[in-house]
């Protein structure tokens, strides 16, 4: 009797671990298990993202100011001088660049303004940033180039931005671009006058 119930007791606790789950390692189950959670890559571009450097003259597909709308932006023209637009460079040098801002989608676009930390920059080539519109750039105008309106669906418009650099900073700049979701579009610039509307640039700074 006494190894029968020996037998029976055996029997039971048997079971009761099978049922608990004996006979596996649940801890090598769970890691051979994929997380249920994955990360899915985005295909947005991240706020304060960083294109790669093009040329003068190759476009750039923009979010527009407050993220309305995407203005393919293209800088097409870069002059050098030291006097414009009845103006003397402080510093040395007036870099003058010329674009084409063309809106792409169905509502109106516009450039950041540089207040809200948007809009151009001239990077030299020791990393210094300078703002356009410095020393005496602001006063430069050009009657073709002065547009600055927000640019209607299907329409284009030509821009300009003067910056006022010293000589060393005029030697191969970067122009940067940061949209409306902060995002940098970057243009490596050749340090001599160069585009195809270099003739009418000096035209118009000639007064």
């Amino acid at each position: 009797m006494r190894a029968r119930a020996t037998a029976a007791t055996a029997a039971l606790l048997l079971a009761a671990l099978t049922a608990c789950g004996g006979g596996g390692d649940d801890s090598k189950d769970a890691a051979s298990k994929p997380s249920a959670v994955e990360t899915v890559p985005s295909e947005e571009p991240a706020p304060g993202q960083v294109e790669e450097s093009m040329k003068l003259g190759e476009p750039a597909r923009t979010t527009g100011d407050g993220g309305t709308g995407v203005l393919e932006i293209t800088p097409d023209t870069v002059v050098f001088t030291k006097e414009g637009g009845g103006e003397t460079s402080v510093n040395g040098v007036f870099a003058v660049i010329t674009m084409k801002d063309k809106a792409m989608t169905a509502v109106a676009a516009d450039e950041p303004a540089p207040i809200s930390g948007g809009g151009w920059k001239w990077m030299a080539a020791d990393g210094e940033m300078i703002g356009s519109g410095g020393g005496n750039a602001f006063n430069v105008v050009m009657d073709k180039y002065n547009n600055a309106d927000p640019v209607q669906p299907g329409a284009w418009q030509w821009r300009s931005q003067v910056f006022d650099l010293t000589p060393a900073q005029a030697k191969g700049g970067t122009l940067i671009y940061i949209d409306g979701e902060e995002k940098a579009h970057r243009w490596e610039m050749p340090s001599t006058d160069s585009g195809p509307n270099v003739a009418e640039v000096k035209q118009q700074l000639e007064f």
